[in-house]
Formats: structure tokens, C-alpha cells, sequence
């Protein structure tokens, strides 16, 4: 952004926002059009404290200080000292977890402090500042927040500018499809449907306007909770400048301490939510295209991987399925007998997911849009027509789902879909996406639970409450089953309603490459449960491609392979039998690891763990010329890096500092350094951590398929302590809610004369099988006795093919001791 000093004579500044869509003005009766003046504040004159919120005035702007938690302050900022009324989609009335703020002054500065982190506001100048408790100053303004009257809407664009430190790096954002670092780079958040989109292409689907920083080590972040379009500069236009501004709304943000970026991460979490539990079958691999019709054609797709005994857990049905693209219906040319089809595939262990869209046809022998239209539940434009729009169906009128009780009756609307047996539901081109116009016109009003506003304010929730309410209405529906939900658009706490994915990409090794990129950014960005279109949604891809591809989606926590119509059709087996052969080794393999996968999940529920995790999370210090972005840890255990280049025999990675184990071979490698390993086509560089333990299913074609008469668990030796959690279940029920579940930890350290496993439990579920197998990996020594729970074990120690040592033990084991 283009700053000044704040100075009255000085001529009206124009923003940057100005500069590329058309200067604003306002009219001046006597000069006629002339650009709006950018107001700044001033200094600081008065101040008042209600209990952990300081309202700090110039004499007409206001700014509140709110110390939300030990780590957490927000900042706002009322240009005429009224504030807009307190509600946020995305932060849920976060708990307040203060435990000691105090408030001070000296002759510059006031202080706002708590255990871990110090918010500074000039007196002189209302700039605003904040330090850890080592005196670090992580965060600055450069200059005063400031604003700009907006003559078209009322309001304000608002603006903030902060310093950006020489060797200060920024991360986040949600899934925008460049590098990793965004420093240096400028970004806008508007959802837009952005098919078949390209490298640095911006905006994208999803707004999340959050970003994490890191100056000398240490982490912060902010997070922006404004809905309105949102404008994020990391250095681009001045090389010392951060700037967040928005063309409307307020100056709201939350300043998050670290020290580490898995904090700041954290923290962000307990404002905006985590993900619930999904139901364990969403985790297994997912087969869609637009689209799979009629029935013979999807029950054919069904017969071919249990056939092929390639492991699959949901088909998909794209808009073909619906009676002329209406939402709710069925086309009974292609599906005469829905119910009976879904049984059927549900029989032989398919979850059946269909896609929903926000736009109605315009229709009255419609039940859909008639009863929207008696209950006057679809947008209106300013001046009280319809607003309407084309898409799939035609004209179409589209869901306030602003409106509490619109989100009600739409969740309603899902009840035949569930009594026929639909399992998931897919909501897609609901930014919203209109033909032509690209999407609603700004007029557009929204009720916006009694907070009501122009669609210039509810354009980047409208995805996000489209979701909310198909979740809702599916948990009501589905009883005590959890649903599965997944989106194209959405805003800060979508998670707490669906999973997503990264929209139309393409079928490019660049893309291979975003795929890895996009989906490390939306988890450290709140949304763990993300995926891509495997093999790409647009375009053709080789069989190498899609391959690789399969092999990186094992890795992503949302695991779907999909295609647009004119492709050809990508399924496992598309591409001749040698592929088929390594897509179902990789399959199979996300298959035997889904109680790792699982058990990542619930970390990522009850404790806000990202799921996926960057080098630079893993290893903040690590130098940069070390990092390879596309790889990342699944977990905390595996540390996946990603094959991105066609023919590509050999790779250099980056192992974090410890030691690590080849996945395939148990090899050990030391950390802290690079490596140059062996990339043939049907292996992908897999690493675990020393003193891991990974659970492992025997193989199912399906999530339960059978129940385990034994879990395996690969122990890897360690000579310093770690910890692994292994969590359990019903799989599909909300009982975990009432403490029914397993979750285990075990604490594994060894040295050159034994190796002590500790296993602790809490919870009240209880598996039907009683027996472990565990697999011991990379012992020094070779065991002469085993004890387990302090009795001598007289069990004969096996090895297997790759020198692993086997024992088994009862499931509720304390701790077992392997001696030289």
C-alpha cells in the first residue's frame, strides 16, 4: 500500500484498492468529483477498562484491546468511536482463558500485559505494538490504522500497515497456489470460481484471512475477521511493509503468540474450531467424475475395484443425476430405483456421496423452489426483486443461508436423500458461482443472523453457512451418525462443518507440485481435512502423473480422485496394468495405515493439531536452503516427500533433525541434513520418526469391511523418549463425545542393552480384539528376554523377512521390557 505521514494538509491519498478497480470519490458540490481523504489516528487522549477489554479514543476514533487468553489479544478499531455489533461466523465465543493481564503506563506508552505476551500503544502517535515476554517485538505497526469513508455502501475501508523485519517470513493464508513462503507476494480474499486455475492465480474458492509470521524464531499470528474482500501485502509493494486491509467492515484482528508455529496454530484453532471426528469410511479412497450415470455405468465402476481388489470406500454422483440438474431429485432415467442402487453398493461396501448446489431452478411445479418462494427464502436484491441467476439448471433463484431459519428448512430438504441411503453430500459451486456475472451483484442483501448487510459482507460466509447448514441438517437426519460433508468454498471455521478440496486444477506436474503446497497451507490454516482432485480435474494425464499423484494423496487427508466429463475416464486401472499394480500397492497402503490416519484426526479434534505440517513447523530454525517445500510430516511420525518430476529416478530431501527409518527398508538416516534416496516409479520416499509407533490394520477393501482379530503396531527403535498416540473407537457415532473411545499413549526409549515400552489409556470404549502384534524396528542388539507387566516371557521370538522382531501382547499391556 501507498502510506503518508499524517498530515492534514497534505493532499487525499489514494489506496491501492482505489488505484486497480477505479478511484473513489465523493461530490463535492463546489470542486465536483474528488478522491475520498484517508483519515489516520491520532493521539491517544483517554482510555477506559472494563475488565479485560481497554477502549482507547483520539477523541472520536476508538480502539479496543482485548486480552482474550495468555497468548491471544484482539485489536479494533471504530473510526467514529461506535462499534459494529459484536458477531463473527467463525469465531465461536471462544472461552475466555485469561489467567493473569495487568495494565500499566509509564509517560510514552500504555501496557497491556499477560504471562506470555505484552500489547504496547503509544500515547504520542496510537501506534500499536506487541513483545514477548523476553522483550522480542514480534509485531508493529508502521503506521496508525487508518480509514476511508466509502461514499457507494457506507462504511469504510479500514487499513492496517506493519513493519516487515529483513528476515521475517510469512505462511498461511488458506490454499492460495504459489510457494510456500508468501513473502513478497500480494493476495486478495473474494471465494471465486476459478476453473481449471493457474500458479499464482488469485483469489481462488476459500477466503481464510489468517497468516502466521515468524521474526528471529519465534511465531505469531494474525487473524483478520473480516468478511468483507480482504487485501494482504507481505512485503510486495515496500520490501519493510505488511499491510491487511478490507473494503468494508471493520479493522478486527487477532494478534496469536507462539513462540512456535504449532502455537500459533493451536491458539487459532480455539477461536475458530476444530474439525469433528468424520466418519471413519471418509478417510479410505474416493472415486468421482462428472460424472458417473446411468446406473449400469456406476455399478460397472463398483464391480471393477472389487474385481481388481483395489481398496474404495465412496462413489460419487455428480449433477447427471438430478432431474435436469434440479437439487433434491432424481433423474429415474438414468436411476430408476435409487434406494434399491444404494443398497446395493452399500452391500458390497460403498458409501454412496452426491453433489448439492445453492442454485434453484426457477420452477413452480418445483417442490424445492416453490416452498422457498412461499417462505420467501431466497437473496433479494436492493430493491426488493429476486435475485436471480443462471447456472446448471437455468434460471435460478439461491438460499439466504444468512438466515437461521433458511439453514433449518434446507437441512430439512435432505431428508429423502438420507432415507434412500445417501451417505455424504457435496456442496460445490457455492462461492456462489453464477454464469456470466461470475457471482451475486454487490446489491445483493443478506439477513445475516439479524446482522444484516449487502453481499459485499456476506459474499466469502455464503459458502461457508451453505455447508453449515447441509452439516446440520444431516447430523439431525442421520441420527447419532456423524456426517460427511464436503466443500468448494468457504471462510475462516468452515472446518467446523466439512472438509474441502482445492477446486478444477489441472493435469500438470505443476499442479502436482500446488497439490502438495495448497493442502500443507490450508492445514497450518485451520482446515486439516483437505485433499485435491488426484490426477487432476482438467486436462490428461499420464499414467506416471496420475500415478504420483496416487501416491501424494495417500498422504492428504482427503484422499478423492476426480475428472471433468470431457476427459478421459482416471480410475486406478485406466492406465494399463503396470500402474494399476502401484496405485493398488498405495492404496492398499493408506488402507493398513488408517489408524494412524484416525488417530491424527482426533489429535487435530480435541487438541488442534494440524494434520499435515510443514519442515518449517517441524524444524522452525531450519534453514531455508535446506527446505524442500513439498514435503511435510503426516502427523508428527511420518514424513512424506513427494515425487514432482516426471522420470525422476533419484531425489535430494531434507530429514529434520533425529533420526529416521525408511519406511520401505527400516534403513536409519540421521536428521539435520540432506539425503539423495532412490525414487523409482513404484516407491515414493516415506521416513519415520525413531521411537514411533505406528498402528497398522490388516488390509480391508473396505473401512469395516471385518473386525480386526489383532492390531500391529511397528515400534522403531529410539535412544531418547517419544511419545505416540493411537486413538480408537465406534468409527461413525458421536459417543466419543461422551468419553467412548480409546485413546492410548505409548512412551518408547531404549539403549544399547534394551528397549522399554509404556503403554496409558484413558476412555471407556472397548475393542473386541485382545491381542497386539508388535513389530520392533531397528533393535542394536538381538532380544534373549522379553517382560511384559514384570513377568518373563517364554513366547520364542520371531524375525521376519526384513529382520523385524515380533512379539505379541495383550492389548491392555503397561509396559514391556526387550533386554540383550
Amino acid at each position: 500500500m501507498v502510506e503518508k505521514e499524517n498530515n492534514k494538509e497534505s493532499l487525499p491519498e489514494i489506496s491501492i484498492e482505489q488505484l486497480e478497480e477505479g478511484v473513489q470519490h465523493v461530490n463535492n458540490p463546489i470542486i465536483g468529483l474528488m478522491p475520498i481523504e484517508k483519515r489516520y489516528l491520532k493521539s491517544v487522549k483517554e482510555y477506559v477498562q472494563n475488565n479485560n477489554n481497554f477502549y482507547f479514543s483520539d477523541g472520536e476514533a476508538r480502539v479496543e484491546v482485548r486480552v482474550v487468553s495468555d497468548e491471544i489479544i484482539r485489536v479494533r478499531l471504530a473510526p467514529h468511536g461506535t462499534f459494529l455489533e459484536e458477531f463473527s461466523y467463525a469465531v465461536n465465543k471462544p472461552e475466555q482463558r485469561v489467567t493473569v493481564f495487568s495494565f500499566d503506563e509509564d509517560e510514552d506508552k500504555y501496557w497491556v500485559k499477560t504471562n506470555t505476551v505484552t500489547c504496547l500503544i503509544s500515547k504520542k502517535d496510537f501506534l500499536i505494538s506487541f513483545q514477548d515476554n523476553q522483550g522480542l517485538v514480534t509485531n508493529e505497526d508502521y503506521t496508525t490504522m487508518h480509514w476511508e469513508e466509502n461514499a457507494d455502501f457506507g462504511g469504510y475501508y479500514v487499513y492496517c500497515t506493519k513493519k516487515c523485519s529483513p528476515e521475517e517470513n510469512f505462511y498461511g493464508l488458506g490454499d492460495k497456489p504459489t510457494g510456500f513462503n508468501l513473502r513478497g507476494k500480494r493476495f486478495q480474499n473474494w471465494n471465486t470460481d476459478t476453473y481449471s486455475f493457474a500458479k499464482d492465480q488469485d483469489p481462488l474458492y476459500r477466503s481464510i484471512p489468517f497468516y502466521i509470521g515468524i521474526k528471529e524464531g519465534v511465531s505469531y499470528g494474525v487473524f483478520l475477521d473480516n468478511t468483507y474482500k480482504t487485501h494482504f501485502d507481505f512485503g510486495h509493494q515496500e520490501h519493510d511493509k505488511t499491510s491487511f486491509w478490507a473494503d468494508g467492515g471493520e479493522i478486527q484482528y487477532y494478534y496469536i503468540h507462539g513462540p512456535h508455529m504449532m502455537d500459533v496454530v493451536k491458539r487459532y484453532h480455539t477461536l475458530t474450531g476444530t474439525h469433528p471426528l468424520p466418519p471413519q469410511w471418509a478417510l479410505g479412497y474416493h472415486q468421482c467424475r462428472w460424472s458417473y450415470y446411468p446406473e449400469s455405468k456406476l455399478k460397472s465402476l463398483a464391480k471393477n475395484f472389487r474385481e481388481r481388489k483395489i481398496p474404495c470406500d465412496a462413489l460419487y454422483l455428480d449433477i447427471d443425476y438430478m432431474d435436469g440438474y434440479r437439487c433434491f431429485t432424481w433423474n429415474k432415467k438414468y436411476f430408476p430405483d435409487p434406494k434399491r442402487m444404494i443398497k446395493e453398493l452399500l452391500n458390497d461396501g460403498f458409501k454412496t456421496v452426491v453433489i448439492i448446489d445453492p442454485g434453484i431452478k426457477v420452477d413452480d411445479n418445483y417442490w424445492v423452489f416453490r416452498e422457498g418462494k412461499e417462505n420467501k427464502y431466497f437473496c433479494r436484491r436492493s430493491d426488493d426483486y429476486f435475485m436471480e441467476g443462471h447456472v446448471w439448471p437455468g434460471r435460478c433463484q439461491f438460499p439466504d443461508y444468512t438466515n437461521p431459519e433458511v439453514r433449518q428448512w434446507w437441512g430439512g430438504l435432505f431428508k429423502e436423500l438420507v432415507e434412500v441411503g445417501v451417505a455424504g453430500v457435496w456442496n460445490d459451486m457455492n462461492e456462489p458461482a453464477v454464469f456470466g456475472s461470475g457471482t451475486f451483484p454487490n446489491d445483493v442483501r443478506h439477513q445475516y443472523d439479524g446482522h444484516r448487510g449487502s453481499h459485499r459482507k456476506a459474499h466469502n460466509v455464503y459458502g461457508m453457512q451453505m455447508v453449515r447448514a447441509t452439516y446440520d441438517g444431516l447430523k439431525k437426519l442421520q441420527k447419532n451418525k456423524r456426517p460427511f460433508t464436503i466443500t468448494r468454498a468457504g471462510y475462516s471455521g468452515v472446518q467446523r462443518y466439512s472438509s474441502v478440496w482445492t477446486g478444477d486444477n489441472l493435469a500438470s506436474w505443476e499442479h502436482l507440485r500446488l497439490a502438495s503446497l495448497q493442502c500443507q497451507r490450508l492445514s497450518v490454516s485451520g482446515v486439516s481435512f483437505c485433499g485435491t482432485d488426484i490426477g487432476g480435474f482438467t486436462g490428461e494425464p499420464d499414467g506416471e502423473l496420475f500415478t504420483r499423484w496416487i501416491q501424494l494423496g495417500v498422504f492428504t487427508p482427503f484422499m478423492r480422485a476426480h475428472s471433468a466429463g470431457d476427459t478421459r475416464e482416471r480410475e486406478p486401472w485406466s492406465f494399463g496394468k503396470e500402474y494399476e499394480d502401484i496405485n493398488r500397492k498405495f492404496i492398499e497402503l493408506r488402507y493398513r495405515l488408517l489408524p494412524y490416519i484416525y488417530s491424527a484426526f482426533w489429535e487435530q479434534h480435541r487438541y488442534g493439531f494440524p494434520i499435515l505440517r510443514p519442515i518449517v513447523m517441524v524444524e522452525q530454525d531450519v534453514k531455508t536452503n535446506l527446505v524442500r517445500e513439498e514435503e511435510f510430516t503426516f502427523g508428527d511420525k511420518i514424513l512424506i516427500s513427494p515425487v514432482m518430476e516426471p522420470g525422476q529416478t533419484s531425489k535430494v530431501l531434507y530429514l529434520p533433525a533425529g533420526k529416521w527409518y525408511d519406511y520401505w527398508t527400516h534403513e536409519p538416516f540421521e536428521g539435520g541434513m540432506e539425503h539423495t534416496v532412490a525414487t523409482p516409479l513404484d516407491s515414493m520416499p516415506i521416513f519415520v520418526k525413531a521411537g514411533s509407533v505406528i498402528p497398522e490394520w490388516p488390509l480391508m477393501q473396505y473401512v469395516g469391511e471385518f473386525e480386526p482379530d489383532e492390531i500391529k503396531f511397528q515400534i522403531y527403535y529410539s535412544d531418547y523418549e517419544v511419545n505416540s498416540f493411537y486413538f480408537e473407537d465406534h468409527g461413525d457415532t458421536f459417543a466419543y463425545e461422551q468419553d467412548i473411545y480409546t485413546e492410548k499413549k505409548f512412551v518408547v526409549k531404549g539403549d544399547a542393552t534394551m528397549l522399554n515400552i509404556k503403554q496409558f489409556s484413558e476412555g471407556l470404549y472397548t475393542p473386541r480384539y485382545e491381542t497386539y502384534e508388535l513389530k520392533l524396528i531397528g533393535l542394536p542388539f538381538i532380544p534373549s528376554k522379553v517382560y511384559i507387566d514384570g513377568k518373563e516371557q517364554n513366547q520364542d521370538l520371531k524375525f521376519d523377512e526384513l529382520k523385524r522382531v515380533i512379539i505379541h501382547a495383550n492389548k491392555n499391556f503397561r509396559n514391556i521390557e526387550i533386554f540383550k
